[in-house]
C-alpha cells in the first residue's frame, strides 16, 4: 500500500485496523496479526505497536501477555458507547463556549454554519463541519480534554462521514441548535445539541453496519 505523506505511521495502522472492524473482516476475540499489518502497510513493526497500544487506550482492542493483541467486544452497544462518550465531551468544549459568548468565536462559527448550509455536498459539509468543531476545541477544550475528545472518535470514521449523501440534513440542524446555545449564553442546551448529534451519528452508523452485515440488527423488545 502506498504511503501517505504527512500521514504518522502510527495513524496510519489505526485507520486501517479500524476499518477492518467497520467491514467486519476482523471481528470480536480475532487476533490480530501485526506481521500481516506489517506487511499489508510496508511498515515496520514499530509504527503497528505503537497503534496497538493508541488502540488498546482507546478500547478497541486489549492485549494479552505472551499471546498477542485482540479484538474488544464490538456490537452495536459499543459503537453507540463511543459516541456517547464523544458527545459528552464535545458537549463539555460546547457548554463552555457558550458560558463565555466570546463575539468573535461567535462569528467564525457563524461563518462556518453559513457554508454548511449552503454546501449540500457530503465531503464539503463534512470538512466545514470539522472545522466547526475544530474552532470550538480551539477555544474551549484543553489539553486532556482534546486528547479525549480525539480518543473517543476512533470508532467515528471519517471516510464514511465524507460519504455519507444525507449527512446535511441529518445533522445541520444540531449544528444550528449549537451556535443558537453558544449565542444565546445557554450552556446546557450547547452540551445537549452535541449529545443528540452523536446520538443521530450512532444511529445511523449502526444501520449502516447491520445493513452490511457487520453487526447483528438489535432484537425488538
Amino acid at each position: 500500500m502506498p504511503k501517505k505523506y504527512g500521514v504518522k505511521e502510527k495513524d496510519l495502522v489505526v485507520s486501517h485496523v479500524v476499518n477492518l472492524v467497520l467491514t467486519g473482516k476482523l471481528r470480536s476475540g480475532d487476533r490480530l496479526d501485526r506481521n500481516e499489518i506489517a506487511h499489508e502497510l510496508g511498515l515496520s513493526r514499530v509504527p503497528v505497536q505503537e497503534a496497538v497500544i493508541q488502540l488498546e487506550h482507546d478500547g478497541i482492542l486489549s492485549t494479552r501477555y505472551h499471546r498477542g493483541a485482540f479484538v474488544e467486544r464490538f456490537d452495536e452497544s459499543t459503537v453507540r458507547e463511543h459516541h456517547e462518550l464523544y458527545g459528552l465531551l464535545s458537549g463539555t468544549a460546547s457548554a463552555r463556549a457558550a458560558a463565555a459568548t466570546d463575539p468573535l468565536i461567535v462569528a467564525e462559527l457563524d461563518s462556518v454554519l453559513t457554508l454548511m448550509r449552503n454546501g449540500k455536498d457530503s465531503r464539503l459539509f463534512d470538512a466545514q463541519a470539522r472545522r466547526f468543531r475544530a474552532v470550538v476545541n480551539a477555544e474551549y477544550a484543553g489539553p486532556r480534554l482534546q486528547a479525549a475528545i480525539d480518543s473517543s472518535q476512533t470508532l467515528i470514521p471519517p471516510a464514511f462521514w465524507a460519504g455519507y449523501l444525507e449527512h446535511h440534513d441529518a445533522l445541520l440542524p444540531s449544528y444550528e441548535d449549537e451556535l443558537a446555545a453558544i449565542r444565546a449564553a445557554e450552556p446546557e442546551s450547547a452540551r445537549a445539541a452535541c449529545m443528540h448529534r452523536a446520538e443521530v451519528m450512532a444511529g445511523i452508523l449502526t444501520s449502516e453496519l447491520v445493513r452490511r452485515g457487520v453487526l447483528c440488527a438489535s432484537r425488538a423488545d
